[in-house]
C-alpha cells in the first residue's frame, strides 16, 4: 500500500470497480427520492438510480454534500489501514458544500496529514484527477507534491456535455429559471461546460445529432491528455460510437489507456437528466 492514500467523494462518478482497482476510497454523497435517502454508489447503484430517474412519476430527487462526520470516518480508515498522508479530491466548492466538509473533518485530526483538493470541477473532471493522485502516491510521491500538482492541473481541465433540456439543472439550482426558461422557448439542445467551479452554457443547437457533433468539436479543439467520455441513459452502441468518433478527432490523438467511459452516477446524474452524452478533456502542457 502507498503511504498516501487518496478519497474522494461520489460526484467524482468513478465506478465503484474502477475506484477498488486504483485504491481510491470514494466518500458519498446523499440522494433523496421523496422521503427515500441513499448513499450513491454504497444503497444507490447508478443503474438503480435512472431506474428511479426516469420511472413514470418519479419524485425529482435532490443530493446533499457528504458530513464532515463521513469524511473523518473515510481519513480514520486510510491511517489504520496503515497510509501516512491522505489526499481528498472533491467536488468544486462552487457547486457543492462537499469541499467544506472534508476541509471541516481535516481539522478534526489535526495530528494527521491531510490535503484538500478543490478539483473546481465534477463528474470525473474530479474522478481524473483522482486516478492521476493514484498514479503519483503508487510512484512513492508525497502527499504535498500530489496535492499541489493536483490543484495546478485543475487548470486544465474542461466538461463539455450535451443535454436534453437544463430543466434539471434548473431544479438541481444549478442555473435560473430564466436561463431555462429561454432555452426550453428556443427548443434547443444545451451543451454546459464546467471549468474553473462555474456551469455555463458552451453552446445551443437545434437537434440532438447537431448537438452530438458540436460536442464532439468542442471536445476535440486542443491536444488532450486524458480524455473521459460520460453519459447518462444512451445505449452502448451509441456511446462507443460516440468515444470513438472523439478520440478519431483528437489533434495529435491520445493514448488508449488514458481514455475512459464512465456513467454519470446518482450524486450529478439529477442536475443533467437522461439523455447526456459528452465528456472531460484534460488538455496537454
Amino acid at each position: 500500500m502507498s503511504p498516501v492514500a487518496i478519497v474522494t467523494d461520489s460526484a467524482s462518478d468513478l465506478t465503484p470497480e474502477l475506484a477498488a482497482a486504483t485504491g481510491i476510497r470514494v466518500v458519498p454523497l446523499e440522494v433523496t427520492f421523496g422521503d427515500e435517502h441513499f448513499r450513491a454508489g454504497v444503497d444507490l447503484s447508478t443503474a438503480a438510480f435512472w431506474e428511479r430517474m426516469v420511472a413514470p412519476d418519479a419524485p425529482f430527487p435532490t443530493t446533499a454534500a457528504a458530513s464532515p462526520g463521513e469524511f473523518q470516518s473515510v481519513f480514520e480508515a486510510c491511517f489504520a489501514g496503515g497510509a501516512e498522508a491522505v489526499v481528498c479530491v472533491d467536488v468544486a466548492g462552487s457547486l457543492s458544500a462537499t469541499v467544506k466538509s472534508a476541509t471541516i473533518a481535516r481539522d478534526l485530526l489535526p495530528a494527521r496529514e491531510i490535503h484538500v483538493v478543490d478539483s473546481t470541477s465534477a463528474s470525473m473532471g474530479e474522478g481524473v484527477l483522482a486516478l492521476i493522485g493514484a498514479e503519483m502516491a503508487a510512484r512513492g510521491l508525497g502527499a504535498r507534491e500530489i496535492a499541489d500538482a493536483l490543484t495546478e492541473r485543475a487548470a486544465d481541465l474542461n466538461v463539455f456535455v450535451a443535454l436534453d433540456t437544463l430543466e434539471y439543472l434548473r431544479k438541481g439550482g444549478r442555473i435560473s429559471g430564466t436561463q431555462a426558461t429561454i432555452g426550453g422557448l428556443l427548443s434547443v439542445k444545451p451543451i454546459i461546460t464546467i471549468k474553473d467551479g462555474t456551469v455555463d452554457t458552451a453552446d445551443r443547437v437545434r437537434t440532438r445529432s447537431k448537438a452530438r457533433e458540436r460536442v464532439i468539436e468542442l471536445l476535440s479543439e486542443r491536444p488532450v491528455e486524458r480524455l473521459a467520455i460520460l453519459y447518462t441513459t444512451s445505449t452502448p452502441d451509441e456511446v462507443a460510437a460516440f468515444r470513438d468518433e472523439v478520440v478519431a478527432g483528437l489533434p495529435g490523438g491520445v493514448d488508449n489507456a488514458c481514455v475512459t467511459v464512465q456513467p454519470v452516477g446518482p450524486s450529478v446524474g439529477p442536475h443533467l437528466g437522461p439523455g447526456c452524452l459528452g465528456g472531460v478533456v484534460l488538455y496537454r502542457r
